[in-house]
């Protein structure tokens, strides 16, 4: 079966690997252009791209579905489309040029989590499973038929980074198995059922922590937006990043956002929330590098006066 592959991210590349491994015939990649990176703000491939240029596939790279990727599409004359966190709407006209249509890999069993960040959701909101679905791509939001789905259990010391890593291999392997069963003829997509949940794309106030609100949501909250956009809060006028932390329910008297230092050898940074004590494991100061938090307490043990806001 002759099949495009759209995607972008790094998340995307197994997929992409998994295809071919099965044996699909990948007639072109269809990828964001290349983007502005680092502090020389270099024109850099998407990871998908990279990739795609590496086995010397014809990659499509465009912002958006306009008449000439649309062209770009119906030259390459595919059977189906799979689709993974390509990061731009597919028009209607492009829907309608596989036979078998485009099928999506989402990072979420649907119709929880339909949107632009499901993993990141799942974290925050706690969720014990979450998974990873396949399905027909239509117009409507993550709205589509399912083929097959797969649960992954949330740790709880699961950042969202972490989760989609593990999702992106064994969601690769879904999307081969979906696409085996449409080219033989075996697949059945069923209508989305259950409670519909949505999943909109984090922004950075997203991310910021509310410490008035319990420690453990606030954990959720800085695994769930690990590692974009990246908890933070603010300190003396500048933002203050905060890598991971863990809980602390022995300390109950501490209000919230008022940091207690220890140094020496048991050195710690605890700060007060709307419940208990939350420990930064992994901290960035305004100017510096990601640091443990343990070595940001010891240079201010003897401060009692440090509250985040």
């Amino acid at each position: 079966m002759r099949v495009l592959f759209a995607g972008t991210p790094a998340v995307a590349v197994p997929s992409l690997n998994a295809l071919l491994e099965a044996g699909f015939d990948v007639v072109a990649v269809l990828t964001r252009p290349d983007a502005p990176l680092g502090r020389k703000r270099t024109l850099t491939p998407s990871p998908v791209a990279a990739r795609a240029s590496e086995l010397g596939l014809p990659v499509i790279r465009a912002a958006k579905i306009d008449d000439d990727a649309v062209a770009a599409i119906r030259a390459a004359k595919p059977d189906a489309a799979a689709i993974v966190a390509y990061g731009g709407l597919i028009p209607e006209r492009a829907l309608s040029i596989p036979e078998h249509g485009w099928i999506n890999l989402h990072f979420s069993l649907l119709p929880s989590w339909r949107g632009a960040a499901p993993v990141q959701h799942a974290v925050i909101n706690g969720d014990d499973v979450t998974g990873a679905s396949t399905f027909l791509l239509e117009k409507g939001l993550d709205t589509g038929p399912v083929y097959g789905q797969l649960t992954e259990t949330l740790r709880p010391e699961d950042t969202s980074g972490e989760l989609l890593e593990r999702l992106s291999h064994s969601g690769a392997v879904l999307l081969a198995q979906t696409l085996s069963a449409i080219e033989t003829g075996a697949a059945h997509a069923v209508p989305q059922t259950g409670n519909i949940t949505l999943a909109p794309k984090l922004t950075i106030d997203d991310a910021r922590v509310d410490w008035r609100q319990p420690a453990l949501a606030i954990r959720r909250r800085i695994n769930g937006v690990t590692p974009e956009p990246g908890a933070w809060t603010t300190w003396d006028g500048a933002r203050f990043k905060i890598g991971s932390a863990v809980l602390r329910p022995d300390i109950t008297d501490l209000a919230p956002g008022r940091v207690r230092f220890t140094g020496g050898a048991q050195a710690a940074a605890v700060v007060g929330t709307g419940s208990s004590g939350l420990e930064l494991a992994q901290v960035q100061p305004a100017g510096k590098k990601m640091m443990p938090g343990a070595d940001w307490a010891r240079g201010l043990a003897n401060r009692e006066d440090v509250v985040f806001e």
